[in-house]
C-alpha cells in the first residue's frame, strides 16, 4: 500500500502534508503535489493533515489513475521537504469539482 495525492489538491496545494512527512516523499507541481510510491513508507501521517482531504490510501478502490499519476509525476517533479506557501485563494478552491479536466498542470513547481 501506498498513499496518493488525488485532484482536490489542486490549486489547493496547502503542503501540510510535507511539513510531516518522515521520508520525504512529495514532489511539487504547478498546482498540486504527488507522492512517489516507491519512497512512501505507508505510515498514513500526511493523510489527517491535508486540509482539502486530497491524500487517499491507493488500497481505496478507483484509485488506479491517481497512483499512477503520482507515480509518474514524482520522476519529474522537483521534490519538496518543506512546506512552501500555499495559493492565497486555496481556501476557495476547496471542494471544487472537476479540477483535474479544467485545471491539472503538466508543469513542475518550483521545489520552494
Amino acid at each position: 500500500m501506498t498513499y496518493v495525492v488525488t485532484d482536490a489538491c489542486i490549486k489547493c496545494k496547502f503542503m501540510d502534508c510535507v511539513e510531516v512527512c518522515p521520508v520525504d516523499c512529495f514532489y511539487e507541481g504547478e498546482n498540486m503535489l504527488v507522492i512517489d510510491p516507491d519512497v512512501c513508507i505507508d505510515c498514513g501521517v500526511c493523510e489527517p493533515e491535508c486540509p482539502p482531504e486530497a491524500i487517499k490510501p491507493d488500497t481505496q478502490p478507483g484509485l488506479e489513475k491517481w497512483l499512477s499519476l503520482n507515480a509518474d509525476f514524482s520522476k519529474s517533479w522537483p521534490n519538496i521537504t518543506h512546506k512552501g506557501t500555499p495559493p492565497a485563494d486555496a481556501k476557495d478552491w476547496q471542494g471544487v469539482d472537476g479540477k483535474f479536466e479544467k485545471f491539472f498542470s503538466d508543469k513542475p513547481g518550483d521545489g520552494s
